[in-house]
């Protein structure tokens, strides 16, 4: 039923297999996750975090991801940050120092500095979970999580919902291809409401359906509530070393906010 979960970034790498972070205990690349991103959500310096993008950077070449794949998944995270910019420097009002006017509208200095700073700090997480998590597959992330003490339903509906979500999309793309054959138009019209109301309708009895077979499948062949996740952890040199370079960029992340 699983077969074909794959690393979801193999494909786009640069080209050299078996990098660094790929070879490193999966154990570690979530832990390492964990804490960078806690640390650079603490950080309040604009410093700390050009520094903590830095060691982003760092982990993303050590990664082999390829340049393409960094700027589309940090293009899908600057997207929503987009809305940040369109509303933070304006709702910054009082007390700051007023730098520009659009009618009722006033952008301050104080709404401008923090709304770069929430920038940086969004895409330092964004590269350095990608950079991490973009090589190991998702059966090895799951049973990481698990050997680390992460409630066994909460991985078992992460394995799942990755499965099973692509074919939902999958669906969803035969749908609209069969509502286009027929001729249909998005327009703004009660006919294409319904329409749509009619789509994300089919979609979710097919869901439903779809769900409750593979209930079926799964208990035909055993499932009893356990879902069994394999894989040898075990930590060597260039884990430690791994963790050494941790410990130096959070070092580095900290010297500058404090400086």
């Amino acid at each position: 039923m699983f077969e074909k979960i794959e690393p979801l970034l193999q494909s786009e790498r640069s080209g050299r297999e078996g990098s660094w972070l790929e070879q490193a205990d999966s154990r570690l690349k979530i832990v390492a996750v964990l804490t960078w991103s806690f640390l650079l959500a603490l950080t309040q310096q604009i410093e700390g975090a050009l520094a903590g993008l830095a060691g982003s950077a760092l982990l993303a070449l050590l990664s082999g991801l390829s340049h393409r794949t960094v700027i589309k998944r940090l293009l899908a995270v600057n997207f929503f940050i987009i809305f940040i910019w369109l509303v933070l420097p304006f709702s910054f009002s009082y007390p700051g120092e007023i730098v520009a006017g659009l009618g009722p509208l006033e952008v301050t200095r104080q709404g401008l500095d923090l709304t770069w700073l929430l920038t940086v700090k969004g895409n330092a997480v964004a590269l350095g979970a990608v950079a991490f998590f973009s090589a190991s597959s998702v059966f090895e992330l799951a049973a990481a999580a698990r050997r680390l003490g992460a409630p066994e339903k909460m991985t078992v509906i992460f394995v799942l919902m990755f499965r099973y979500v692509q074919l939902i999309d999958q669906e969803y793309t035969r749908l609209r291809q069969a509502m286009k054959a027929r001729g249909f138009r998005p327009a703004m019209t009660m006919h294409c409401y319904r329409s749509y109301a009619n789509l994300i309708g089919m979609l979710l009895v097919r869901s439903l359906d779809r769900a409750a077979r593979i209930h079926a499948a799964m208990r035909c062949r055993g499932y009893n509530g356990r879902f069994w996740l394999s894989g040898e952890f075990r930590l060597k040199k260039t884990d430690w070393l791994l963790s050494s370079l941790m410990l130096l960029l959070a070092g580095g992340v900290l010297a500058c906010s404090f400086i």
